[in-house]
């Protein structure tokens, strides 16, 4: 794994027995491994590069089948490719132009500005095309909250317990039960969602139920998306619009509860849902994965996942954008072939820092700090 030589002892799961191996190879000089030692060493080893060692430490982490594969992909050297086959055409075309410098009376002699700027234009295509799984990318990878939110009673924790599987928010028929922010992390629709739930509102609210709905107010701050619990058992209460209006500016679902009971009410864009029988679940869950989604699958692709390699394909795709102005001014060349030059290498950097052969020290200490001990 390493490329270096290793010794692996195996031994029966006592803690006991591990414990005395343990201080034997210390006393011995051994020592424990930094986090992420064994991943770093392979790294440096040229075993494997800085996006493969990052997806170690993403599939170690995987909550979904998703995220999982999605590592496992990148794991296998899939965005690793993706981006060498960019670095390539722009290496040809970065050697293209320094001949042409070392001869600066012939100018463009071993390239036009025509072809210059016709390949540039595929290889930025290629960069925005990487981005636009940026959003996909990093939603499976870092996931997305989710908050129920709603009146008192309105059947949010019911909601909360029937998506997590189990009894986690406790369910009262008693006004105002729920006083606390509870949250729970799963797979719901293969996307890795932290599911909260929360304090319902209503008025004559006591003081621990008022900081309950303070709390409340900053998980639908903080959600990506919300679930609005609206009884579709009783009629709409004007609370229940206000809440609406107060969430206009985001991603929101309505969800009518109790649908295994006689209905008060009918909306076209609600979803019911019954907590009791499962009515409507699978609906919902759907509903839930194409809000967050927004309806983008880069299944087929390799996807940007890393916040590190977003920031640096926008950076490559930047000065590749500036190198294609100085090449295009009204059909003639607008600078000097040095400063086209100047932002291709840019470019290059850029991608060369997503793979690791320009990543300095702080870079290694940054990815690598997030690793269990020992991986």
């Amino acid at each position: 794994y390493t490329g270096e030589d290793i010794v692996e002892l195996s031994a029966h799961g006592s803690g006991v027995v591990l414990r005395a191996i343990l201080d034997e190879a210390m006393r011995l000089g051994a020592r424990l491994a930094d986090p992420g030692e064994f991943t770093l060493r392979a790294f440096l080893n040229g075993r494997i590069d800085l996006p493969q060692a990052e997806a170690v430490a993403d599939l170690i982490d995987a909550v979904t089948p998703l995220q999982a594969r999605t590592a496992f992909d990148q794991l296998n050297g899939t965005l690793t490719e993706a981006i060498a086959s960019i670095d390539r055409r722009l290496f040809d075309l970065v050697a293209r132009l320094e001949a042409s410098v070392d001869f600066p009376d012939e100018g463009y002699h071993f390239i036009t500005p025509d072809e210059i700027g016709t390949r540039l234009d595929e290889v930025l295509q290629a960069l925005d095309g990487l981005l636009a799984t940026a959003a996909w990318g990093r939603l499976v990878r870092e996931g997305a909250r989710v908050a129920i939110v709603g009146r008192t009673n309105a059947g949010k924790s019911s909601l909360f317990n029937a998506l997590v599987g189990a009894n986690r928010a406790i369910v009262s028929e008693e006004p105002g039960t729920t006083r606390d922010l509870v949250s729970e992390v799963l797979d719901l629709g293969r996307l890795r969602v932290t599911l909260v739930d929360t304090a319902g509102f209503r008025s004559g609210a006591t003081s621990v139920e008022r900081e309950g709905m303070d709390r409340t107010r900053k998980a639908m701050a903080d959600a990506a998306l919300c679930l609005i619990v609206w009884d579709g058992s009783l009629p709409l209460h004007a609370n229940d619009t206000d809440l609406v209006s107060q969430i206009s500016d985001k991603k929101r679902l309505i969800v009518q509860s109790k649908a295994d009971m006689p209905r008060c009410w009918v909306r076209p864009d609600s979803y019911p849902v019954s907590a009791v029988t499962g009515e409507g679940l699978s609906e919902l869950i759907g509903a839930v994965r194409r809000a967050l989604s927004a309806g983008e699958d880069h299944r087929e692709s390799p996807a940007l996942t890393n916040v590190r390699h977003v920031a640096l394909v926008e950076r490559a795709a930047g000065s590749l954008r500036r190198a294609v102005q100085a090449v295009r001014a009204n059909g003639a060349v607008a600078l000097p072939e040095e400063f086209v030059l100047a932002d291709l290498q840019d470019s290059r950097a850029a991608l060369e820092e997503v793979t690791g052969r320009r990543a300095g020290d702080e870079i290694l200490e940054h990815v690598f700090r997030h690793f269990c001990v020992g991986k």
